[in-house]
């Protein structure tokens, strides 16, 4: 009988729709549809009742303000029954209901922010081969015991990477461990977003840096054309989202400390022109004419260069622009995720000699 793999993504129960999670998932749905011998799940965790209580009285008390120990692994139960919501993720993803691993078939791939729970968890010392995926190079320092959290990176197996920024910032850091890294992309769907008839009308969300976008929306209160709206999108659907980006023709980025924020990028395939932050990550795809650079909080300069661009703007940049976006595209295709994948499972393989 042919061994099978167990491919396991671990994740937090996310309240809300996070760019991060949908890569996992939509890699695990991928991943058990690669080969008959592979298979992949996610295993939701969350913090147990009393754990809960004490870490929210300890932000509250400041207990522990100078000891950031990261979230304990041992006082976390499975979240049997969370699925995210289907305006968020509508594709059924595999879910797993137990936290027991097999050394001889389990490969665990663990989130940077939760990557010192290889050690808690003795997984070296239990025989489990494990993985470590980089989407955020600001979300590493999981814990300030540095020594616990160069150990996790020491005895992971491979160490994925989803962004230049990231691999660089990590190849700075640990270079010793270089040769584990595996860059892997993920696949932007543009069949599903959409360039409808454009309107005057600029989008943003408001999730990330928020007094940002308050302060910019006060700038350009006196100076945005009475012609043009701004509207927020926060808390909505899907398809509500897609639909406002392909009405829009401006999106303004208030990336923060991010990895590689996906927004942008489905902004910028919807048509709109995509101005502010890149987030770090974001310099990988931010180039003109499609993406305006504006430094971080400088919110006179942001205020200046909409304007600027709403004044110029012209009929035909879709049509101009349309090469841009097939550029694009082709950066974070399907080809290309499925081939870094590809590269993932045979590593994997090699490490249960299939």
């Amino acid at each position: 009988i042919m061994k099978k793999i167990n491919i396991i993504y671990l994740l937090p129960e996310m309240k809300g729709a996070s760019g991060g999670a949908t890569v996992i998932y939509n890699h695990s749905l991928k991943l058990n549809n690669f080969k008959k011998n592979i298979s992949s799940s996610v295993l939701h965790l969350k913090k147990k009742f009393l754990y809960k209580i004490e870490t929210s009285l300890s932000k509250k008390l400041n207990i522990f303000k100078n000891q950031h120990s990261g979230w304990n692994p041992n006082k976390m139960k499975v979240s049997e029954f969370f699925l995210p919501s289907k305006n968020w993720f509508d594709k059924d993803i595999n879910l797993r209901k137990k936290f027991s691993l097999n050394k001889n078939t389990d490969f665990l791939i663990i989130p940077e922010i939760w990557s010192h729970f290889s050690e808690d968890l003795d997984l070296k010392k239990k025989g489990v081969n494990y993985g470590i995926f980089i989407q955020g190079f600001f979300h590493m320092n999981s814990t300030s015991n540095f020594k616990k959290l160069k150990a996790a990176y020491k005895n992971a197996k491979i160490i994925l990477i989803s962004s230049d920024y990231n691999l660089k910032c990590f190849k700075e850091m640990f270079p010793e461990f270089k040769n584990k890294i595996l860059r892997i992309n993920f696949f932007i769907d543009s069949k599903k977003l959409k360039i409808s008839k454009k309107t005057n009308t600029i989008t943003y969300m408001p999730r990330k840096l928020h007094d940002h976008s308050q302060l910019l929306l006060f700038y350009l209160k006196n100076l945005l054309p009475k012609n043009w709206k701004i509207i927020p999108l926060e808390n909505v659907s899907g398809s509500h989202l897609i639909k406002s980006l392909s009405r829009s023709k401006f999106f303004l980025s208030f990336s923060n400390l991010e990895g590689l924020g996906i927004p942008p990028i489905e902004a910028a395939l919807s048509g709109n022109k995509v101005i502010g932050y890149t987030g770090g990550g974001g310099v990988e795809y931010w180039k003109e004419p499609i993406f305006k650079k504006i430094e971080n909080g400088d919110i006179s300069n942001f205020g200046k260069k909409l304007l600027y661009e709403i004044k110029n703007y012209k009929k035909n940049w879709i049509i101009k622009t349309k090469k841009n976006r097939l550029k694009l595209e082709r950066q974070y295709s399907a080809e290309k995720e499925k081939k870094t994948l590809n590269l993932l499972i045979n590593k994997i393989s090699k490490l249960y000699n299939i």
